[in-house]
């Protein structure tokens, strides 16, 4: 576990190192009315919901203090039961993930939050562990997760979400279309949004109590906001073959990859 450390002086001891422990705290959002794939985090894979195989990969993964589902569905909440996963009940009002996993912010206080989405089962843990961080940050923090597009389908889909990222990891925009526009030069990969995404309280505090940007809400790219408000975020490359499961094609695209994993 990460530690926070400093030293304590006083009259009566010597020096003396204190340690609070840094919590990171892993929430996987589930909304159960999906509009293109109702019911998304019960979709059955290999005999096991969707939500399942996110939090056993959350499980799996060093560096976290907990994992919790952040659903909104008896249904879901009876699985979750079944299976013995950890949950918050949040609200149904919740317009996109980030403001349910405020909600799990104000229950359960952490230094970060990293959010996996419960419609990326195939993650590596390795590659969630990847991204929590070592240190504490004054200011808001957002971390999020990319990976380099091979698939040209994934390319043209508009719901896999490109990233233009500069020399130092930040991110300059985020859109469904494939950007930036090769025209200069083809010696370039596109950069696909992967759904591990880290948040610090201030970071998901600024995010409830703002309002959506004109580009936010043209993308309808949620992280937008932080970029249009000039708050960084900071983007990691991964190595993952992970799928988000947006359509009932993904789910059974999905489907193959862990009957020949299996």
């Amino acid at each position: 576990m990460n530690a926070l450390c400093y030293i304590s002086i006083n009259r009566d001891t010597a020096h003396t190192i204190l340690c609070d422990p840094m919590k990171t705290v892993c929430v996987i959002p589930a909304r159960f009315s999906s509009s293109r794939l109702p019911g998304k985090p019960l979709a059955d894979i290999c005999g096991k919901p969707m939500l399942w195989w996110a939090y056993s990969n959350a499980l799996n993964a060093h560096g976290l203090d907990d994992v919790v589902c952040a659903i909104d569905d008896p249904r879901v909440e009876s699985v979750c039961k079944e299976l013995g996963m950890r949950y918050v009940m949040t609200s149904l009002d919740h317009p996109n993930h980030i403001s349910r996993v405020w909600e799990v912010s104000e229950k359960i206080i952490a230094d970060h939050y990293v959010c996996v989405n419960g419609d990326e089962p195939a993650l590596d843990p390795s590659n969630i562990s990847a991204l929590i961080p070592s240190t504490l940050h004054d200011a808001a923090f957002v971390l999020c997760a990319v990976r380099e597009l091979t698939d040209p389908a994934e390319t043209v889909d508009f719901s896999k979400i490109k990233v233009v990222i500069d020399a130092e990891g930040r991110g300059v925009y985020m859109s469904r279309t494939p950007v930036p526009y090769p025209r200069g030069t083809l010696l370039f990969r596109y950069n696909k949004y992967v759904g591990i995404e880290v948040f610090n309280k201030q970071a998901l505090d600024f995010f409830v109590k703002s309002t959506p940007g004109e580009i936010e809400l043209i993308e309808d790219i949620d992280h937008l906001r932080f970029i249009e408000n000039r708050i960084p975020i900071q983007f990691k490359h991964i190595s993952s073959e992970s799928i988000s499961v947006d359509t009932p094609k993904d789910l059974e695209k999905i489907r193959l990859m862990f009957q020949s994993r299996l």
